[in-house]
């Protein structure tokens, strides 16, 4: 398995567990709590740079807010980096030189 399907499968994962705090009656509010910065902490590990660091703000928002907790932000992030964001491919320049 590569990257990129370890990738997508530790999202969905950590996807899973975050939804369902929500089904656990009061509790699953507080579990939030503490769900939130490891959440956010498992993003900014799983994406490097610039778009890692936003997506851990994301998700930490997402979860420390009631109500959003359906939303797969880690399955988002991947489909983000590996299937919206294509990154454009250098092509070789051939350069001829003609005497």
């Amino acid at each position: 398995m590569n990257s990129k399907n370890k990738l997508l499968r530790k999202g969905i994962i950590l996807d899973l567990i975050g939804m369902s705090t929500m089904f656990i009656p009061f509790a699953g509010f507080f579990l939030d709590f503490l769900w939130a910065p490891y959440a956010a902490k498992q993003m900014s590990d799983m994406y490097e740079g610039k778009k890692g660091k936003i997506a851990s703000i994301i998700v930490f928002i997402e979860e420390i807010l009631p109500g959003l907790d359906f939303i797969p932000t880690f399955t988002l992030m991947w489909l983000y980096t590996f299937v919206w964001k294509k990154e454009k491919q250098m092509q070789p320049l051939t350069i001829e030189v003609v005497d």
